[in-house]
């Protein structure tokens, strides 16, 4: 019973290559980063920094509390890098432009005046299909009444019905 209760801090708390720790982390972080930003297609609601963060934090803080890194120290300095990038990144992006578009997608036009914008939709990998029901969502019955459609930053298409051209397309008889 006293056995249970017996705490080995030496082997719990030790940093043993604090630099190393740093510069994993960073490159882990920076990493993939790089990668989700050159292909993803969708992220959904969230930011793409903040769903790597939450990945990359969720799995440090499981391999420090499963001993593979020996202490919890270890852990604790790898998940501390991932704040920090995250923040520094999230502080660029606010500040400097050029950081802004190096690190945030844009949103993506997809159809100008009712013209769809086919290299784009090729670069999303949109189907026609998948475009015209986003126009039905979003109350046009065809291209012609859509004024413009962008694919946006979290992965949704966003469309801008013009009105004016709803109402001359309803006006004019079907033939």
């Amino acid at each position: 019973m006293n056995d249970l209760f017996e705490v080995n801090w030496e082997d719990m708390l030790p940093l043993s290559h604090p630099f190393e720790l740093f510069l994993r982390g960073s490159l882990t972080y920076i990493g993939i980063l790089v990668l989700l930003r050159c292909f993803k297609r969708e992220a959904g609601s969230i930011g793409i920094t903040d769903l790597l963060v939450l990945l990359l934090i969720a799995d440090a803080a499981a391999n420090a509390m499963a001993d593979d890194y020996k202490s919890i120290t270890d852990g604790a300095v790898l998940v501390i890098t991932l704040i920090f990038w995250s923040y520094v990144l999230d502080l660029l992006s606010y500040h400097f432009p050029v950081a802004r578009r190096l690190i945030l997608p844009v949103a993506m036009p997809l159809i100008q005046d009712g013209l769809p914008l086919k290299s784009n939709l090729r670069r999303r990998w949109i189907t026609d299909e998948e475009l015209l029901s986003k126009i039905r969502l979003a109350g046009a019955e065809d291209l012609a009444q859509v004024k413009a459609a962008y694919f946006e930053v979290d992965g949704r298409i966003s469309v801008i019905v013009d009105e004016a051209r709803g109402a001359v397309l309803q006006a004019q008889p079907q033939s």
